[in-house]
């Protein structure tokens, strides 16, 4: 203290001041550096429950939904649709927990709000949901699912168009319907080859020289959604070069004129039926004669 009164009453402030900045820059550093997302706003989550795995949820654990509807990735949920379904949307993402930054987007609904997608698929809370945890919502219709961050192919839902321009029916005659098909993660429609068998590739050159028109398909199931058996999945070697996923036997291919989300362009080439959609209801393939 006796210092203290020798120092001019300037200088005294200016030696306060410089107390008080170190002090400030102490706390500066011992602080919180994370990038994550604010702890009092919503943000999109991985979280794990003990009755689907791991699903996307909101900050509070409440679970997400894809609708099949929405395989073009615009949303078909609208008017009393949204009573039921009510849109999620956030631009926080918390990372490193299973979720690809990459997968995560943003669309704008006809109404001018946002949605936040995943894969492409939009995303949507259940009101019949009543509480962090609970998923009434999954395979609701055969075409609501809980959303995950790992589903291997995805159930799609919508009016069939041939690359002739014309609507198709599931039977693949000219018309208007809803068919339900399978497509990958991120929206691609996928097709079965009508002069295949079971196990049996009978379209693919052995130079590969035609997979250009028809690619086939081939991906690691980790996750399906509700209703697919994953032992309805097996997998079979193309000319001992590539593997192709096979449903039911059938070998899977994409259609290479399918160039947008939920293109069926395929239905119709060359003709209709000979390169079907798949879904559940697919019968078994024959065997090879």
């Amino acid at each position: 203290m006796e210092v203290l009164k020798n120092i001019s009453s300037d200088r005294l402030k200016v030696f306060f001041v410089a107390i008080l900045t170190v002090i400030g820059f102490g706390f500066m550093g011992c602080s919180d550096d994370s990038t994550g997302p604010d702890e009092d706003e919503d943000y999109l989550q991985v979280t794990s429950t003990q009755s689907h795995g791991n699903i996307l949820a909101d900050a509070d654990g409440n679970a997400l939904y894809f609708f099949a509807r929405d395989v073009q990735g615009e949303s078909r949920c609208e008017g009393d649709c949204l009573a039921n379904w009510p849109v999620f949307h956030s631009e926080d993402v918390e990372s490193g927990n299973g979720i690809e930054i990459g997968d995560v987007g943003s669309i704008t609904r006809a109404d001018g709000s946002s949605q936040t997608t995943y894969r492409g698929w939009p995303l949507y809370y259940f009101t019949n949901d009543n509480e962090a945890g609970e998923i009434n919502g999954d395979g609701a219709n055969g075409v609501w699912f809980v959303a995950k961050p790992d589903y291997s192919l995805m159930v799609a839902n919508g009016q069939l168009v041939g690359e002739d321009g014309n609507n198709y029916t599931s039977e693949y005659e000219i018309g208007e319907e809803n068919t339900t098909y399978f497509t990958d993660a991120e929206g691609r429609t996928i097709y079965s080859f009508a002069f295949d068998a079971a196990n049996t590739n009978n379209f693919t050159a052995e130079d590969f020289s035609n997979n250009g028109v028809w690619p086939i398909y081939h991906t690691d199931i980790e996750s399906l959604p509700t209703g697919l058996d994953v032992d309805n999945f097996g997998e079979i070697s193309v000319h001992g070069e590539e593997q192709q996923l096979t449903y039911k036997g059938w070998p899977l291919y994409y259609f290479g004129q399918d160039t947008e989300r939920g293109d069926t362009k395929g239905v119709s080439f060359p003709n209709p039926g000979i390169w079907p959609i798949v879904n559940m209801d697919v019968q078994q393939a024959p065997e090879p004669e």
